[in-house]
């Protein structure tokens, strides 16, 4: 199977790279390499994934039409896995331009060109910053999610509309993944348990929001993997049993299906980071702030459907999820 996976330098794209290509698939990533965060870090990320030769790397920003028609127009996938992105909520609220540039623009072109080209199938990230104002936990896929309260959550949430227009209008099997805050070893610099675990290495106070009264649904990376893998061998089909009159927002007359992609736990903020603390045997200085514009207090994801139709079975938790990834930031900083 030939895989095209955008965003191949980041976090989670990088990361699925791998298990593709040890089962034996032909893997063409993209990426821009913008400078969102340290593009060293990108650039690591990707120099592991030279030892296999069916991959093959291009830097393109999906954004940019004319560059996405071309590299489409001069090689042929099966299966496209879309994650580039710019991801985080309060960089949406300070530049929202580019988020449109990147989650909207860059998602039609790839859009366009997996209908131009027949594309079997296409998977995409989504986001449970889509469900917003629901405090209804756990999520569920079926659940409206009409209410994002950030930039970030409202284009994840276009993304899962258009992706039903294209799926409904050109019979294309689309399948949406809502992931829940994803950590591990090569991780985002921008996201707290990297931030936390700098700046308690570095002596600084640690921000803690809402006063640490926050709760999320922290996935590790491995998981995560797990169930984008049984997602691109469980391609979308219509649901025969779709209701016009009482619409879900998971499944569809059409080829496209939604899932959330957790760990179907809500772990408290404040025993996360004591779990951090504990990793690096240093506790830590908090400042204990506010709450911040467009985020929330607590997610919590539903997995019915992703371990029924996924075969997602979460297997990591915080403990050995944090271990392992102290244990790789200390030997990649050399701390």
């Amino acid at each position: 199977m030939h895989v095209l996976i955008t965003g191949a330098a980041g976090f989670i794209g990088a990361a699925l790279c791998h298990p593709l290509l040890e089962r034996g698939e032909t893997v063409y990533g993209l990426d821009n390499l913008n400078n969102s965060y340290a593009v060293q870090l990108k650039k690591d990320r990707l120099k592991r994934l030279e030892r296999f030769p069916e991959f093959q790397f291009d830097q393109i920003d999906v954004s940019n039409r004319v560059e996405v028609e071309n590299y489409f127009h001069n090689h042929q996938f099966d299966v496209v896995i879309h994650l580039a992105a710019l991801a985080g909520v309060r960089r949406s609220i300070e530049n929202p331009h580019e988020y449109v540039d990147a989650n909207l623009t860059g998602f039609v072109n790839i859009l366009e060109q997996c209908r131009n080209h027949k594309i079997q199938h296409l998977i995409y990230a989504s986001s449970s910053s889509v469900y917003g104002l629901n405090t209804h936990e756990p999520f569920r896929e079926e659940q409206v999610a009409d209410h994002p309260i950030s930039l970030y959550g409202a284009t994840k949430k276009a993304n899962e509309v258009i992706a039903h227009a294209y799926s409904y209008l050109y019979q294309m099997s689309a399948t949406g993944l809502r992931f829940f805050t994803v950590y591990g070893p090569w991780g985002r610099p921008d996201m707290a348990f990297f931030k936390f675990t700098n700046l308690i290495l570095a002596g600084k106070k640690i921000p803690v929001y809402n006063h640490g009264n926050m709760a999320r649904d922290f996935t590790y990376i491995d998981d995560i993997i797990d169930g984008i893998v049984g997602a691109l061998d469980q391609p979308a089909e219509p649901d025969d049993n779709f209701d016009p009159s009482q619409p879900s927002s998971s499944s569809s007359s059409a080829p496209h299906r939604i899932y959330n992609l957790g760990s179907g736990k809500r772990i408290p903020l404040m025993n996360y980071i004591h779990t951090i603390e504990e990793e690096l045997g240093i506790k830590a200085e908090y400042e204990l702030l506010p709450m911040q514009s467009g985020d929330v207090i607590s997610t919590n994801a539903d997995l019915t459907l992703a371990t029924q139709w996924l075969g997602q079975k979460p297997k990591t938790d915080i403990q050995t999820g944090i271990r392992r990834f102290v244990k790789w930031y200390r030997e990649y900083y050399r701390v």
